[in-house]
């Protein structure tokens, strides 16, 4: 694949990543807190979030280890930090979350995994294939763009662990049902966990400065926001005591 054919590719992807942002503040992904059984076949959660998650890590390993420019410069960093994230998200996360029958539906699965092969794929080809390697040297490392964002991936990573440590463990053992988590940024924003990763995948963008990377931030926000404005909206009619003063998912703002 050429340069121009991948640019055209991502910009393509840029625009259904809009719509999808639009789609989304009308249509509540059928998931989690919102799972329902009426978009068909359901899996089991923790099976459904490893196969989802998977293509993302074995994508980006295949072109780390295959690729052609992949260990030619410092490029090396971005794939480590994307494998970091979705070791995490496909072996660690998943297991972690407290074993109940909860499914998801097959469509979400399916539609992730799309999403995953194309985003995965369009920044590991990107990476391994047509960055030029002399733009990943020492002067890239010390940039301060890259200091920027390898300053929001750490901190934004960092809270979405946090976040998901406090949600995870909400519960006491034989617990069921929700409750409203308390503590840390849950103080100020419903979905501290999908702030962090917001974060995170902005401070990516700004690492790589490349097109494929910042489909890939524009694609988080378009997803989780409206995910975010879901939670909140859901916990405010759960719960008549929820805290009047927190946002969705950004501090004082949104």
């Amino acid at each position: 694949m050429s340069l121009e054919t991948l640019e055209i590719c991502a910009f393509i992807w840029l625009a259904i990543a809009i719509a999808v942002h639009v789609t989304m503040f009308f249509v509540t992904a059928p998931f989690g807190r919102h799972t329902s059984t009426n978009w068909g076949p359901m899996v089991n959660n923790k099976l459904g979030w490893v196969i989802m998650e998977l293509p993302s890590l074995g994508i980006m390993v295949y072109f780390l280890f295959f690729g052609t420019y992949s260990f030619q410069s410092f490029v090396w960093i971005l794939f480590a930090c994307w494998i970091f994230h979705y070791l995490n998200r496909t072996f660690i996360y998943p297991f972690r979350i407290k074993a109940t029958d909860k499914k998801m539906p097959l469509f979400i699965v399916l539609n992730a995994i799309l999403f995953n092969c194309v985003n995965a794929g369009l920044n590991g080809y990107f990476l391994a294939e047509l960055a030029n390697p002399a733009v990943y040297g020492m002067d890239w490392i010390t940039a301060p763009h890259f200091i920027v964002g390898a300053t929001f991936f750490i901190v934004g990573l960092s809270i979405n662990w946090k976040a998901d440590h406090i949600l995870i463990n909400l519960r006491k053992p034989g617990e069921t049902g929700y409750k409203i988590p308390k503590g840390f940024l849950f103080d100020y924003i419903s979905s501290p966990n999908l702030f962090g990763e917001i974060l995170e995948w902005s401070g990516f963008a700004l690492m790589a400065w490349n097109l494929p990377a910042l489909t890939f931030m524009v694609w988080t926000f378009a997803n989780l926001v409206p995910r975010a404005k879901n939670h909140h909206d859901w916990y405010r009619s759960k719960f008549e005591d929820y805290p009047k003063r927190r946002k969705a998912v950004f501090p004082y703002i949104f």
